[in-house]
Parts: structure tokens; sequence; C-alpha cells
């Protein structure tokens, strides 16, 4: 069953998060990772969405996206995001 890896973001450093950009791609693909949506047009038609760019990635399982998430290679690009962006992460599992 796939899970969805699902980031709320607000850039806080466009240039320095670039790099995040750059390292995180070839990472998520490694644990085959599909972008689903990445950034993009959207509206907010109920309720309050806390910040502007929304991520989502689909993983073939919980268990591989939360390999993934805890990996020796994205911990060093997760600090990336994490000093130049604020936001949320979800990880869950799909129908």
């Amino acid at each position: 069953m796939a899970a969805y890896v699902i980031f709320q973001i607000n850039v806080k450093n466009p240039e320095e998060y670039k790099e995040y950009l750059n390292q995180v791609t070839p990472i998520a693909r490694k644990y085959n990772g599909e972008y689903i949506v990445r950034g993009g047009e959207s509206e907010v038609v109920w309720g309050e969405w806390a910040h502007p760019r929304t991520v989502v990635i689909k993983f073939p399982s919980y268990e591989v996206a939360m390999d993934w998430y805890h990996s020796e290679e994205y911990a060093p690009v997760k600090k990336i995001r994490e000093d130049n962006a604020e936001g949320n992460c979800l990880i869950i599992k799909g129908v």
C-alpha cells in the first residue's frame, strides 16, 4: 500500500533552499519516491492552510517513506530545509 509524505512549507531563504531542491530529488527517487505535487497554483477553499508551498511525494509503502525520511542520506539535506524554511510534514498511509 502506497504512502504519502506531505509538506506544507514557507521558504524563508530562497537562495539557500535551492540547494535542498537540488539534493532531495535524487534521494527520494532512490527510495522510489514520486513527486505528485511540488508547489504550483493552489487556492484554499476551506479552512486554513498554514504555509504557501505544498509538496506531496508518493512512496511504495509507509515503511519505505519512513526509511527515506530517517535515512542517513536525507539527514544533511533535511537540515538544509529546516534551516531555510518552516512548515509541517506528515507521512500517511494511502488506501
